[in-house]
């Protein structure tokens, strides 16, 4: 799977890895103690969707479009605000132009005593994310590839805080290295909090990263010992459909989380759903 951002900028998958972020991050805002972001695979930040290339897949209109008109219970619209805020922010007009990355997402939610590290290492993404960071304090911009990047800025100062795993999957191995990684990551920082966004396309793959993501969990005598998994389709799998379906693995996730996630994905079924109601799953996965 080849995954150029630029193209998908916003849309359903988006904004469950986002939402879920803004969750996470927001949980560890109840500590005054400082936190550390570190975003593995971060691109470009910004991303313009009336340029050519999101105009070009159109994906963010039944994404992140579909959720800002949507209507929410008062529990599920608290739960989404941060999120939904922090979009509106990058687009003041009203109208939908722009979209923020996990970099921008993550940096809106820093408080003066937190941290952002962002690992980019193609050329143009990383250059319009120092012009988005550009001299930032509180963000630093790595020219370094994600995969060595990871065990290599773990475990962080703060000793609090989210790594987040979102590689482009263009490689046949990249399941593999994701577990292999995450697990030498892992050893070395059992008590932080991890995400791994990964396309849910093939069934026999996302259960066996998910196992082996368990597996290194529950061999750690010292981290919380949770694997939550988390999947949402827009539309049934075939052979000829596009990306229809998300998934994230989150290690030591907050305790509100599950449940806040089940409130949510509930009510975004429809709006994101593709011909139909869209379904989802939250489970935590045993070794």
């Amino acid at each position: 799977m080849n995954y150029r951002h630029a193209f998908h900028a916003g849309n359903f998958a988006d904004v469950i890895k986002h939402i879920v972020l803004t969750r996470i991050l927001t949980y560890l805002h109840q500590k005054q103690s400082a936190f550390r972001v570190i975003d593995t695979h971060a691109g470009a930040g910004l991303y313009d969707l009336t340029g050519d290339e999101a105009s070009r897949g159109g994906e963010w209109r039944s994404g992140i479009a579909r959720v800002m008109q949507a209507r929410f219970t008062p529990q599920v619209a608290d739960l989404v605000a941060p999120y939904l805020d922090i979009v509106r922010a990058f687009n003041p007009q009203r109208d939908l132009v722009a979209y923020p990355g996990s970099p921008l997402i993550a940096r809106a939610l820093l408080r003066p005593q937190d941290r952002l590290v962002a690992c980019e290492v193609e050329p143009g993404a990383r250059k319009q994310l120092l012009s988005s960071l550009y001299n930032d304090t509180q963000a630093r911009v790595v020219d370094l590839d994600g995969w060595t990047a990871l065990p290599a800025f773990v475990p962080p100062n703060e000793r609090r805080g989210v790594v987040l795993i979102d590689p482009p999957f263009e490689d046949k191995d990249e399941f593999s290295k994701l577990a292999q990684r995450f697990a030498t990551a892992f050893a070395k920082w059992p008590t932080g909090v991890y995400v791994m966004w990964y396309p849910a396309k093939d069934r026999r793959s996302t259960d066996e990263l998910a196992r082996r993501v368990a597996v290194s969990v529950g061999e750690s005598d010292r981290g919380d010992g949770d694997c939550l998994r988390v999947e949402f389709s827009v539309a049934p799998q075939s052979a000829e459909a596009g990306l229809v379906s998300t998934g994230l693995l989150i290690v030591n996730p907050p305790w509100t989380l599950a449940s806040e996630l089940r409130a949510t994905l509930a009510e975004l079924e429809k709006p994101l759903g593709q011909g139909g109601a869209g379904r989802y799953r939250v489970e935590t996965v045993r070794p």
